[in-house]
């Protein structure tokens, strides 16, 4: 009798709620609340809530819903009986106005640290402080520019000015340095107008004689002008002869030496039969004076041909040709 009064005044027993069941699923696998959140990436304290079936703190039921059937389904357990539970449990907590609250599912591991985003934030501030300046120097340089403008404008040179201006001379002829050089051995005379001796002999190949500028009209006696290079400030001139005769009284002063070199040059003058003679001793005492070779002894046949040479047969004892 009194077995049969207390089963019947039991209370009946109450069923297991989704929170329970979930967190002895995870203690079973020795898994914390931490390695929850991170498989399901669902905020730590909304796991805690929901296995202490508190989803008064969730934002919404589809929240809650939701984060259970990712809990149960990390555990391996069926999702859709705790879904069930936890909707009966949210029903009986009447209509709740939903709290929409930002949730992202990110990897704990990939968000990045406090001191990174500081210096980030850092990086950022800089360049735009930099792009400032920039903009800002710009700004200062080109009013600074206009202000300049204006003046370098206003004084501006005249071009008229400019053309008025004298202009120096180039250096006349006059004032030229004339070079007489050998190239081979040849005599010459170099004199001025009052007949006073500049130069007087023998030049060898490659010697070089430098009228004098403050000659008062140099001139020059040669036999071989063909042999005698002319320069006047390092530019040539055309040979004062071709070598053929002796010259004399050719002007090698400044200003016919570039009349030359301009294509006029002045007449040459012609050597007379005194000057002729003249030259021609002159060469002689010059080869009289060069060591003498020995000539060989004539043979009997030359000396013949000699003596013939200087006795020629007369016309009345010539022998007529048969």
């Amino acid at each position: 009798m009194d077995e049969v009064e207390t089963g019947q005044n039991a209370a009946p027993a109450q069923p297991e709620r989704a929170g329970d069941i979930l967190r002895k699923a995870r203690e079973a696998q020795g898994l914390t609340v931490a390695d929850i959140a991170t498989r399901t990436r669902v905020p730590l304290r909304h796991l805690e809530a929901i296995e202490a079936s508190d989803y008064s703190t969730l934002p919404s039921s589809t929240y809650a819903v939701g984060f259970s059937r990712a809990y149960a389904r990390a555990m391996g357990i069926d999702e859709v009986q705790i879904a069930n539970i936890v909707r009966s449990d949210v029903a009986k907590l009447g209509s709740k106005k939903p709290e929409y609250e930002p949730y992202e599912m990110t990897d704990p591991s990939r968000v990045p640290s406090r001191g990174l985003a500081i210096v980030a934030l850092g990086i950022a501030i800089a360049v735009l402080v930099l792009v400032g300046l920039w903009y800002g120097t710009d700004m200062f340089r080109g009013s600074n520019n206009a202000s300049t403008t204006t003046p370098i404008a206003e004084t501006a040179p005249n071009p008229a000015a400019q053309t008025a201006q004298p202009v120096p001379a180039p250096a006349t002829p006059a004032n030229g340095q004339v070079t007489l050089t050998a190239s081979d051995e040849v005599w010459m005379r170099v004199y001025d107008a009052d007949n006073k001796t500049l130069y007087l002999g023998t030049m060898k190949p490659g010697e070089k004689f430098d009228v004098p500028k403050n000659a008062k009209d140099p001139k020059i006696n040669i036999g071989r002008a063909d042999k005698l290079a002319v320069t006047l400030n390092g530019a040539a001139a055309p040979a004062l002869g071709t070598g053929e005769r002796a010259i004399k009284d050719v002007s090698v002063g400044a200003p016919a030496i570039a009349a030359r070199i301009a294509g006029t040059p002045e007449p040459q003058a012609t050597p007379t039969a005194t000057e002729a003679t003249s030259t021609r001793s002159s060469e002689r005492s010059r080869t009289a004076n060069r060591p003498r070779t020995p000539r060989r002894p004539l043979s009997e046949t030359q000396r013949a041909n000699l003596d013939a040479a200087a006795n020629p047969p007369s016309a009345a004892t010539a022998t007529p040709n048969p």
